[in-house]
């Protein structure tokens, strides 16, 4: 049983990876609509993986219990180790392709946010940043 969670857990976690690798490059063309699209399928994908890996811990937890001697890496065999293994890789493959999609988002937020300011012009109030009290909202330069 712990395999066949293992297995899917991958599986999950690929197509999440992939999944971000396209947003990615819908980021690089400036198709956010086909992000937002995707949005309830990855929040899907990973609500799937969190649920296989509590599995994959109770299962772990299960094996634990029932061979208090026996060291956890004696408990499994050789295609679990492996798995495992590989769920470690995708795991960090994820981690490096999230701080690169996490970089371009950013990017494109503060890029967005400047020209929101230079359209609209903001004061601080407070802690709080809100639109100029000045009557010309929109200032034009020649």
């Amino acid at each position: 049983m712990l395999s066949h969670h293992l297995e899917n857990a991958l599986k999950d976690l690929r197509d999440i990876i992939k999944i971000t690798e396209s947003d990615i490059e819908d980021i690089k063309k400036a198709e956010h609509d086909t992000q937002f699209n995707r949005l309830s399928l990855k929040e899907e994908k990973l609500k799937s993986f969190e649920t296989k890996k509590a599995m994959i811990d109770h299962e772990i937890s299960s094996l634990m219990t029932s061979n208090p001697s026996i060291e956890l890496p004696q408990l499994l065999n050789e295609e679990q180790h492996q798995l495992l293994d590989e769920l470690k890789v995708e795991l960090n493959n994820l981690r490096e392709v999230n701080k690169h999609y996490a970089k371009l988002v950013l990017v494109v937020s503060n890029l967005y946010n400047t020209f929101l300011e230079r359209l609209v012009p903001t004061e601080m109030n407070g802690y709080q940043k809100v639109a100029s009290k000045n009557p010309s909202v929109l200032e034009v330069r020649v």
